[in-house]
């Protein structure tokens, strides 16, 4: 189951406080980061996350849904790692039916939880392998999650199984940042008087991996919030698109439709037939 300027790196929840490696492998080649210890995309978004992810919405979460409603027409719509239904809630309410593909049960409890969750039909599994049986006019994939798969297969056969369930005129919509290019980088995403969330970020361009740890500093004590993605750039997934069967449609700089350019730090792009 992601932020203006640095906002992409906040919603994918801050899955469960683990130690981290911080340091440089001495046996690595100086091209290449040791990884972070911990993060399980499978594992890792559990009954702790699920409790607070909602509690810091991005806020463009209805901007989202305005361009998924006009993607989807009548639907039906099916979302990729639906998680506690952020966006699906508000798309079934705009009178779209949508069905949802899920690999964490604490995540679907929290849905089912909220008013309507309980109607939205969601196979429990991997989004790249799992289907529903069913074809839809929308599938999407939002909040940078397509990065939770970390490795280039697994994205491939994700794109894969969206065009299974899609119809013939039916579009994949994918929003992720472009990776980037600073190795290590520090933001301060929040500074209260009580509250301090320091992001920690180290991104490894051979694999392409960021590994991420969300650091929240309160009198209680200190939480961290770890997580890995595999930052994918434009082109490539576009090859992916083309690997599966489909072609880009249209790409934008965000929700507002905004153009794509060189110092877009995400983007939105929809895929089809």
């Amino acid at each position: 189951m992601i932020r203006t300027g640095h906002r992409t790196r906040r919603l994918f929840g801050w899955p469960t406080a683990t130690l981290v490696k911080s340091a440089w492998s001495a046996d690595a080649p100086d091209t290449s980061l040791d990884r972070m210890e911990g993060f399980d995309p499978a594992t890792s978004f559990g009954a702790d996350v699920a409790r607070c992810y909602d509690n810091r919405p991005r806020g463009d979460e209805a901007e989202t849904v305005d361009v998924l409603a006009a993607l989807a027409g009548d639907g039906p719509a099916l979302e990729f790692a639906i998680g506690t239904g952020r966006i699906a809630l508000p798309l079934v309410e705009r009178g779209v039916p949508v069905d949802g593909i899920e690999l964490s049960p604490d995540m679907v409890a929290r849905l089912r939880e909220k008013s309507g969750g309980s109607d939205i039909a969601v196979v429990m599994g991997d989004m790249s392998k799992v289907t529903t049986g069913s074809r839809y006019r929308l599938v999407y994939l939002v909040f940078n999650t397509i990065g939770n798969l970390l490795t280039q297969d697994d994205q491939v056969a994700c794109f894969e199984n969206a065009t299974r369930h899609l119809t013939d005129d039916g579009v994949f919509v994918v929003e992720i940042q472009v990776p980037a290019p600073r190795r290590q980088f520090v933001n301060a995403e929040l500074v209260a008087t009580d509250e301090v969330v320091i992001d920690v970020n180290r991104y490894d361009p051979v694999t392409q991996i960021l590994d991420e740890n969300h650091v929240t500093l309160t009198n209680e004590g200190v939480r961290l919030g770890p997580i890995s993605q595999r930052l994918v750039y434009p082109s490539e997934l576009d090859l992916m698109a083309c690997i599966a069967g489909l072609r880009l449609h249209e790409r934008w700089g965000g929700w507002l439709r905004e153009p794509f350019t060189a110092d877009s730090e995400r983007h939105v792009s929809v895929y089809g037939r």
